[in-house]
């Protein structure tokens, strides 16, 4: 029998076109009386993830609280469309949200004027910079961001990415004459080849994994280039809505006093940390603290009355 929580709401499965594929996404409407358009919140996973691991426990908080959500996977990974399979490109992937807000734009259950984006670690760098390429969104949460590759890249160390870049040489070749990427895990055991290598890391993901869920533990080493390169925090100081970052204050993926230091540049950023692992923002405690920290912040920033329509620019 569901329960009464479920009961308030609804999800259904849905598909957007982004560059020459398609993402898929759920999308959570509360339960209504009128048909007014709803604050609507779209979120986006982190490294190498797709939207079943760990995202849906927030989206049925966001919408319990009568906000819409659209909860998307990237192209490349997970049921979305996309080849090659397990490519993870930053520049596809901040297409993928530029898409998902044009998408959540065109519903008629959604205010465009009372919108917010929300992501977690890499998906956190993401609303970092989406948010500063998008000025007209009214709130926007970072959750354990991935703010900086060369950062992460250190803290992986640099003899594994003197490994890892073989294998993106391999990659890079097969890309070149047409064939199946070389891929290396997203996460693996420690003194093993992955993207993350951190003790945490691979039972952490794991642990993010519904039973009828089958992941694949898998990125094109091309990938690491893409990744190598990309600091989103720099992007911070340009978000100009409200933003909630929230940091692990013993992150082994993404180094948080680097990403203190660049979030802390944001001129309405609210910074908080946490005495929970990366991987324990999606779980137990440390989970019901952020839930309900994001949903007040949310809630507060998008049931106030909108103010004057913002023309949307997309920056580069």
């Amino acid at each position: 029998m569901a329960t009464k929580k479920r009961e308030a709401f609804s999800r259904r499965t849905v598909e957007f076109r982004s560059g020459d594929s398609s993402c898929t996404a759920w999308l959570y409407l509360p339960t209504q009386k009128d048909d007014q358009p709803l604050p609507t919140v779209v979120m986006g996973h982190g490294l190498g993830a797709t939207r079943e691991m760990g995202l849906a426990p927030y989206a049925e908080r966001f919408v319990a609280a009568g906000l819409a959500v659209l909860v998307f996977t990237y192209r490349h990974l997970g049921d979305s469309g996309g080849e090659p399979r397990q490519l993870l490109s930053m520049a596809r992937q901040l297409a993928d949200w530029d898409a998902a807000l044009a998408y959540a734009e065109s519903l008629p259950e959604v205010d465009r004027q009372r919108m917010a984006v929300w992501g977690s670690s890499l998906g956190g760098g993401h609303a970092i910079r989406v948010a500063a390429r998008h000025p007209e969104l009214r709130a926007a949460v970072a959750q354990c961001p991935f703010t900086d590759g060369l950062a992460s890249a250190a803290a992986l160390g640099i003899k594994e990415t003197l490994v890892l870049s073989r294998f993106v040489a391999r990659d890079l070749v097969a890309a070149a004459r047409g064939k199946e990427p070389v891929t290396i895990p997203v996460a693996a055991s420690a003194g093993q080849l992955g993207l993350m290598t951190a003790p945490d890391a691979l039972p952490g993901m794991l642990a993010l994994l519904p039973a009828d869920h089958k992941w694949v533990n898998q990125a094109a080493a091309r990938s690491v280039t893409s990744l190598i390169r990309y600091r989103p925090g720099r992007s911070a100081k340009a978000v100009a809505a409200p933003i909630l970052i929230c940091i692990s204050a013993t992150d082994s993926v993404a180094p948080p006093a680097r990403t203190e230091r660049y979030v802390r540049q944001a001129p309405r950023g609210d910074v908080r940390l946490y005495d929970a692992g990366h991987f324990d923002f999606y779980l137990g405690e440390a989970f019901e603290q952020l839930a309900a920290d994001q949903t007040e912040f949310l809630v507060s920033h998008l049931t106030a009355a909108p103010k004057a329509s913002i023309t949307p620019t997309a920056k580069a």
